[in-house]
């Protein structure tokens, strides 16, 4: 019996399914297979139920996988220790962003590099994703640290927030468009085609919850993960964008033209979240604790991670 296959059995059970166990791994799928099948020859029972839709532990394999998990967050602990001793860092930590989030104002680019110059020893995966995924991953333990869009829904109170950025969320119509004045109220955009980010971002969820709270149900016409392309079908009269706060320079820029939501003004907001529930390695710590400080949160709404 070794390690690597208990971290795949326990991960076929997570997953419920070979495909995607394998993927998860970065595993070729046959191999994957034949990994498990070793390991109930070794132990002389069936661990897994392959007869229906998803794949599922025996009554053997359910109460092997308490002691399976167990063996590997041992593994982890014996690792961690040696490292603190050592004041070495290695493993690999796992980062979240929603698209377009890296920016001058949040160089979270630069904080990767510096982490990375002072531990090479530790590797760093960078996903893109929307916001609802992205924290599902956390609860998940998929991912180590996520920046995130809020909808203002409940959160997983096992996760931790600060919130790094807010901003109004404003209607942009073309530049030449004369036929909404400065403000509008959110209920005038009931009849109106919308262009939006995709379902399960923050702006997405600021605006369904909000339009749901006075009764009606957006309208998205258009809908892109890159808010410049929102921006440009509103300048060639495509519909209204709803987007974050812009600066006149880059409204000129974009030519488009900003109109403040009012009854109720809407606001997004930016966070960087983590697991706050279970103890951090030490390498996901050091770089929250770098993140936190880089980003420079505007309001700390959880402890610091464990």
């Amino acid at each position: 019996m070794e390690l690597r296959q208990l971290r795949y059995f326990v991960t076929v059970v997570e997953e419920a399914n070979f495909t995607r166990a394998a993927a998860r791994l970065h595993l070729a799928q046959p191999g994957l297979s034949a990994q498990i099948r070793q390991l109930e020859r070794e132990l002389g029972q069936q661990l897994l139920d392959r007869g229906g839709r998803t794949v599922t532990p025996t009554e053997i394999g359910t109460a092997v996988l308490k002691h399976a998990r167990a063996a590997l967050a041992a593994t982890e602990r014996i690792t961690e220790t040696v490292d603190e001793f050592t004041g070495l860092l290695r493993g690999h930590v796992r980062v979240g962003l929603i698209s377009g989030a890296a920016t001058e104002e949040l160089d979270v680019a630069a904080v990767l590099a510096d982490f990375h110059d002072d531990h090479p020893e530790v590797g760093i995966s960078l996903t893109e994703d929307t916001s609802e995924r992205m924290l599902a991953a956390l609860s998940r333990g998929d991912l180590d640290v996520a920046l995130v869009g809020l909808t203002g829904a409940a959160m997983d109170s096992g996760i931790g927030l600060d919130v790094v950025l807010e901003t109004a969320v404003v209607a942009a119509v073309a530049a030449d468009d004369r036929t909404h004045g400065a403000d509008i109220p959110l209920t005038d955009l009931r009849d109106h085609p919308l262009i939006c980010l995709p379902p399960g971002t923050g702006i997405r969820g600021v605006l369904e919850r909000s339009c749901a709270a006075v009764g009606f149900e957006p309208n998205i016409a258009f809908e892109a993960a890159a808010p410049p392309l929102l921006l440009q079908l509103a300048a060639r009269g495509l519909g209204i964008a709803v987007v974050p706060q812009l600066t006149a320079a880059e409204a000129k820029a974009f030519g488009v033209r900003t109109i403040r939501i009012i009854e109720p003004e809407l606001h997004g907001r930016l966070a960087l979240a983590w697991r706050t529930d279970r103890p951090a390695a030490p390498a996901a710590k050091v770089l929250i604790g770098q993140l936190r400080i880089a980003l420079r949160p505007s309001e700390v709404v959880a402890p610091e991670p464990k």
